[in-house]
């Protein structure tokens, strides 16, 4: 099978150095995901705290939980999730739907499902700079009709964040972030530059491809892949079906990290402060004292 050129030249593609198989966990109420970034093998990938591919089915879900620290991007594979939160924010995310949440200061909200059948998605989480980490709670929505599309040689990409085939996402990103869902035919070969001090992984979501290097052996779905230093991926589609994988870099913030559950600061003395503040409803968690999302009213939470 001829192989379909996707033209950028690349002088030192990045090679897999780590890969991991996500398998299923519990999580939330009764939901499913497979974490491949936050286990215990990869605790943190600077700047990126988690990346869950999530499985969920009525009632299961992510009822009522706090944030601070960090940003959450949701973006659904199938099926519809209902967001709510404590300052009154509503509203649901469709197949192909991409909402990305700036927790800040802080946020509780609940995750839901909104349609029969299993709701299917990933959801990443991405640290901010120590001087972003108090700023107030933010929402960008984007309905799957309005993320930037682009196709060519084979390569199909969509812009989540950042920029790809000369394409670019309207998607702000306080930590400089690249978010791109790559589809490629059979035969296809997809060159995409990478900043060259960024960390960059590749989650494989259909399929099977090479990348790196095109004698590796052929990467399936749920794996994670570490991208070492470079200048960007190199990939090749050898199989006979569509092969499917995000792309996410970012730049690394260098900055001490503690965490505690959904909070993430620079020190243990800002997690004892946050945990403080959500327990006593103050410095940013004031609304959570009486708030209940309808999802955990009717559930019985």
């Amino acid at each position: 099978m001829p192989l379909i050129e996707n033209s950028c030249v690349l002088e030192e593609p990045r090679q897999v150095v780590r890969k991991f198989l996500a398998r299923p966990q519990h999580e939330g109420f009764g939901a499913i995901v497979r974490r491949s970034i936050g286990r215990f093998e990869l605790k943190y990938f600077d700047p990126f705290l988690v990346l869950d591919e999530f499985s969920v089915t009525a009632p299961a879900g992510f009822p009522d939980h706090p944030h601070r620290g960090f940003e959450t991007v949701t973006y659904m594979l199938q099926g519809a999730m209902t967001h709510e939160d404590f300052e009154g924010h509503k509203g649901t995310i469709c197949t192909g739907d991409l909402q990305w949440m700036t927790a800040g200061r802080g946020i509780v909200h609940s995750e839901m499902p909104a349609a029969q059948g299993i709701q299917k998605g990933l959801q990443l989480w991405i640290n901010l700079s120590s001087k972003h980490k108090m700023i107030e709670p933010k929402y960008q929505e984007i309905s799957s009709k309005d993320i930037a599309e682009v196709s060519k040689d084979g390569v199909k990409v969509r812009v989540i964040a950042g920029e790809a085939l000369g394409t670019k996402s309207p998607i702000y990103t306080r930590t400089p972030t690249m978010y791109l869902d790559f589809s490629l035919k059979p035969g296809a070969h997809l060159q995409q530059p990478i900043p060259i001090t960024w960390n960059a992984f590749v989650y494989v979501l259909e399929g099977e491809g090479m990348f790196g290097n095109a004698k590796s052996l052929p990467i399936s779905a749920h794996h994670l892949l570490l991208l070492g230093n470079g200048d960007g991926l190199e990939a090749w589609n050898k199989s006979s079906k569509t092969l499917r994988f995000i792309l996410v870099g970012g730049e690394p913030l260098g900055e001490p990290l503690v965490q505690w559950g959904p909070f993430v600061m620079n020190t243990q003395e800002e997690i004892d402060q946050t945990i403080g503040d959500f327990e006593n409803f103050v410095n940013g968690f004031e609304k959570a004292r009486y708030w209940r999302s309808e999802a955990a009213v009717s559930l019985g939470f």
